[in-house]
């Protein structure tokens, strides 16, 4: 870590550090991707396959994962496969979760990756604030949903988290912005807190079972999230923005190495950026919040606490 910044600000630092590296082989490991068509989920793909992985896809848009799906087969010889999700339905991701567990009899490494940033506030057609819905509700349930075999396979869960969660806390009690003014970083922000609160509350089941769970920002990189904003937004991010971010390939490579390096066998509960370990802010280490979050969610997803 940095020596010269207090500890809120390190990210600044850090985002500048060298992105570690394995040579640790995935040949013979099934690794869950959601949202891999585009973006960190399709650069972790490409970096899954390429170390020898078979891979399970999750995605939205079936024309594009089955793109995706033959490129990776046929460029790394891998077996690919395909699951449509929207992570706005709920229902879908139940029915995802359900096929994966009927047809992948172990689960390596599950990279929750989708997400996406609104600037303004919309709604589900369950009446779930969308952001929260797709950033943290949709992760967290397929999680809980694989999460037995997850166990038994001493799988390593990778929650492609943010930066972002630096920009607002979590409201337990305001989920839909009925009370707080909604702004796009705003959402953004309170969905990234609410899923890394609930990382430390899985850390603590998984405690002891071989499995475990980390979080990591996934560096300031080219992508497409965002996209759904509008003309404005993507002008402004195509023109501007993009021009000071990296190319989305050291994303892969620092999921790559939480996901396959030696010496993190064993390690969860911790927030990296890229592949530095560092402090979140404090109110996303509020672990009386977390637990009003973890029951939060799981009365959102229709699950039980335990």
């Amino acid at each position: 870590m940095g020596k010269g910044l207090p500890e809120p600000l390190r990210f600044l630092e850090n985002r500048k550090a060298p992105v570690k590296t394995t040579a640790a082989p995935l040949t013979g490991r099934i690794c869950v991707i959601t949202g891999a068509t585009s973006g960190v989920g399709l650069s972790a793909a490409r970096r899954f396959a390429k170390g020898g992985a078979s891979l399970v896809l999750l995605a939205r848009s079936p024309e594009k994962a089955e793109t995706v799906r033959a490129d990776l087969a046929a460029t790394y010889g891998v077996s690919v496969r395909v699951v449509v999700a929207d992570f706005s339905d709920l229902a879908q991701v139940r029915a995802a979760a359900g096929e994966i567990l009927d047809t992948t009899p172990r689960i390596d490494v599950l990279v929750n990756n989708a997400g996406m940033h609104s600037t303004k506030r919309t709604f589900t057609p369950a009446g779930l604030e969308t952001v929260l819905c797709v950033n943290h509700l949709a992760p967290f349930l397929l999680t809980r949903l694989l999460l037995p075999r997850v166990v038994e396979s001493g799988a390593r869960i990778l929650d492609v988290n943010s930066e972002g969660h630096r920009f607002s806390t979590f409201h337990p009690d305001d989920v839909r912005w009925e009370r707080h003014h909604y702004a796009g970083l705003k959402g953004y922000g309170a969905s990234k807190t609410a899923q890394l609160l609930t990382v430390w509350e899985f850390a603590d089941r998984l405690a002891g079972t071989g499995a475990t769970i980390l979080a990591m920002h996934p560096g300031d990189v080219r992508t497409n999230i965002g996209a759904n904003n509008g003309r404005l937004y993507n002008w402004f991010n195509r023109n501007v923005t993009a021009r000071a971010l990296d190319d989305v390939a050291k994303s892969g490579e620092a999921l790559y190495y939480l996901a396959a390096a030696p010496e993190l066998a064993g390690v969860g509960g911790r927030f990296f950026h890229l592949t530095v370990e560092e402090t979140p802010a404090p109110h996303a280490l509020d672990r009386a919040l977390g637990k009003r979050v973890w029951s939060l969610s799981c009365r959102l997803a229709g699950l039980p606490e335990d």
